[in-house]
């Protein structure tokens, strides 16, 4: 491959060592790293998931981010088991990025999630050192300052930067990979460890006999365009360490398809309380649409059953007159439900959408409906909200045990705030 073409930078991919737990921890005046310690979404039920895990509780008792609360070993005196308190990891998150403002603008930080970061170093050798320097600085700022441990990893692209941190840098704190290193840094590893590859694309790709990164890169790049379309042209160019994505500028501008709310409920809800928590989600769905000056035109119901049943369905149904109504997507919603239903399964999860997007005043009008007093009632609605809190006004349903606003309004990210 002649990288003589592509660009080099040096980009930083910054990973906090499990940021909740070290978080946790360090509000105990604990070490993130020695301590025992596992975040639960919800201590109160068993099978709550456990958010992050220490990395001495991972090695000592194999606890990672996909077991349950009553996996966690109860009987040992030094575990500390605490509820996750997720504001305080957004602050957290929005303090380190401060830090990095100190070292480039911007522009050059493409935030990824609340605990990892993209951060394009070119031109800092006069102020800080070479790209190794500025890492390493920046690595010992967020230790210094917060008392939590990162790992970097520097790459010509974020691609690279990305999965020479997954691979490399969890283990060593910091390490490199440039386009001269993919072959023997990248290509051994089992496709499943690549950032990027999910469970359904490893079966695919197993099925043609690829198994490792290396087989990708040596296979034909048109029989995985035609096998995988744009997915399999990026798998190809990927497996080289070629990334042509944006390392400067405004990486979160993108043009909203659509406006969907769901939950996994605490318990299961029976046919006559599920319409009640359909109605919250509607709510919200079109608030959110309304605050973006938005009207749908399709209305998406999703329904899943208990474990005990299992299945559920998926369905949609477009409207006349695209619409942010509230009571408009609850109707076809619960024409959806009533239609769809098997009649006897309790329900665990509900998924509301609306897409099919147009901007508000560029469609007909009703001349048989006096739509603008359902329009201002639900503006007022939010008016009301944004001023006295998202709980100030809410429809009666929402105060019954099968409500879910209140209960959602102490959460962020679905946890306890």
């Amino acid at each position: 491959m002649d990288y003589s073409k592509y660009a080099r930078n040096d980009v930083l991919c910054i990973d906090m060592r499990s940021f909740y737990a070290s978080v946790e921890a360090v509000k105990r005046q604990l070490d993130p790293m020695t301590a025992l310690l596992a975040v639960v979404g919800d201590p109160d039920r068993p099978g709550s998931i456990v958010l992050a895990a220490s990395p001495a509780l991972k090695q000592k008792y194999g606890i990672s981010n996909v077991s349950r609360f009553f996996e966690l070993p109860k009987h040992d005196p030094e575990l500390h088991i605490v509820q996750a308190h997720m504001a305080d990891y957004l602050y957290m998150s929005s303090e380190i990025t401060k830090l990095l403002y100190q070292y480039v603008p911007k522009e050059a930080i493409h935030q990824y999630s609340v605990d990892e970061v993209w951060v394009t170093v070119n031109g800092l050798e006069k102020l800080f050192g070479n790209r190794w320097e500025v890492a390493e600085q920046i690595k010992e700022d967020i230790l210094e300052n917060f008392g939590i441990t990162c790992s970097i990893g520097i790459g010509d692209n974020k691609f690279l930067a990305k999965v020479v941190m997954d691979l490399h840098a969890k283990k060593v704190g910091i390490a490199e990979c440039r386009y001269e290193d993919v072959e023997e840094k990248l290509w051994p590893f089992p496709i499943e460890k690549i950032w990027g590859i999910g469970g359904r694309m490893k079966r695919n790709l197993n099925r043609m006999g690829i198994v490792t990164l290396g087989q990708i890169a040596r296979f034909s790049l048109d029989q995985l365009k035609k096998r995988f379309g744009v997915m399999g042209e990026q798998l190809y160019w990927h497996a080289w360490g070629i990334d042509l994505s944006p390392v400067f500028g405004n990486f979160t501008k993108t043009e909203q398809k659509g406006f969907g709310h769901g939950i996994s409920l605490l318990r299961d809800y029976s046919a006559e309380e599920a319409p009640i928590c359909i109605l919250d989600l509607c709510e919200e769905v079109c608030r959110r649409a309304r605050t973006a000056n938005k009207v749908g035109k399709t209305i998406h119901l999703g329904i899943s059953y208990s474990k005990e049943t299992g299945g559920g369905f998926s369905r949609s149904q477009s409207v006349s007159i695209p619409t942010n109504v509230t009571m408009d997507v609850y109707g076809v919603c619960l024409q959806l439900f009533r239609k769809f239903y098997d009649g006897k399964s309790t329900i665990r999860h509900v998924y509301v959408t609306l897409d099919n997007l147009f901007d508000k005043g560029a469609t007909q009008l009703d001349l048989f409906e006096d739509r603008s007093k359902k329009n201002d009632i639900g503006y007022a609605m939010d008016a009301i909200r944004d001023k006295f809190g998202t709980t100030a006004i809410l429809r009666a349903t929402s105060y019954t045990n099968a409500g879910i606003t209140i209960g959602r309004s102490k959460k962020i990210g679905g946890h306890r705030a």
